[in-house]
């Protein structure tokens, strides 16, 4: 069942906190309206600032299913849509001519019994179309394809799709859509115009902080106050990856796992895994000193 929709943007940020997200002005505001004017949301920013877990939350929040579609290059419509259940197609024929001992069988009637809504496999935007409330998270969209980006445009404009064999499907209510793009290619300027956008920054100081400290309840406010000024000193570095607030998140746990309560460059130095991804990255970080020697 659905909660009652937040009546501000201040209202969703303290909603959202309720479930662990800590979003900024900005977001809570671009969130709100989103579900005040119906709109889809489309989100960019960089690799783990918090994208992905916004539309978690916010379908939490709202008490709304959440129905995720991951993008990937090839991904096309039966993928993201719908498909027919091969097999128990051959089932159902195989049950269908055994039934008929002998009989002739109504080809009609049986190709008919074979395009039944019950061999349907509905995909995410199926799924999130029959659903309600939900959010749909359609996630990474930049890593799709432009044919799926023209395909998404009908499906965000319609919130419905035709089934050739069953007909339209359309939504009862259409679902809210939060799009993400860590902006790996531009997003067509056409599927942004359906949207509200909103470039989701990395946290501050302290919010990054409070954020920390949220998530982890073990950690020491200094240890949360350390990390979350070191990773904003490499931030500020020219990295191939520089970390986002995930990354920081998996950093401060590996400390605490370790019993860290501050940040000990010798510690810091073994467990920069957690926080960066790439050799170059964490030599970089260790020549300036960031992190250990």
């Amino acid at each position: 069942m659905s909660t009652p929709l937040p009546e501000s943007p201040g209202a969703l940020a303290t909603a959202l906190a309720t479930t662990g997200y800590l979003a900024d002005e900005g977001l809570a505001t671009a969130g709100f309206l989103a579900l005040k004017l119906g709109r889809p949301l489309f989100l960019e920013g960089e690799a783990g600032v918090g994208k992905t877990a916004f539309a978690q939350a916010l379908a939490t929040a709202t008490g709304a299913t959440l129905v995720r579609l991951q993008c990937y290059e090839g991904l096309d419509a039966a993928q993201a849509l719908y498909d027919w259940d091969f097999p128990r197609q051959i089932l159902h024929l195989r049950a269908a001519e055994a039934a008929a001992s002998g009989a002739p069988l109504d080809a009609a009637a049986l190709e008919a019994g074979l395009y039944d809504r019950r061999f349907l496999i509905a995909r995410p935007l199926l799924r999130a179309l029959e659903t309600n409330p939900c959010v749909l998270l359609v996630d990474e969209v930049d890593r799709a394809d432009d044919e799926f980006e023209a395909f998404l445009l009908e499906i965000l404009a319609e919130a419905a799709i035709t089934v050739p064999e069953l007909g339209r499907i359309a939504a009862a209510t259409p679902p809210l859509t939060v799009l993400t793009s860590n902006r790996t290619r531009e997003v067509h300027d056409a599927l942004k115009r359906r949207c509200l956008y909103h470039w989701v920054e990395h946290p501050g100081f302290e919010r990054e902080v409070a954020i920390l400290r949220e998530r982890l309840p073990a950690i020491t406010e200094r240890l949360a106050a350390e990390v979350a000024a070191a990773a904003g000193r490499m931030r500020e570095l020219d990295l191939i990856k520089p970390p986002g607030v995930a990354e920081s998140i998996d950093w401060a746990g590996a400390l605490v796992a370790l019993g860290a309560r501050s940040l000990d460059p010798e510690l810091a130095a073994v467990t920069l895994g957690a926080v960066l991804k790439y050799r170059e990255d964490v030599a970089r970080v260790r020549a300036v000193g960031i992190a250990g020697p």
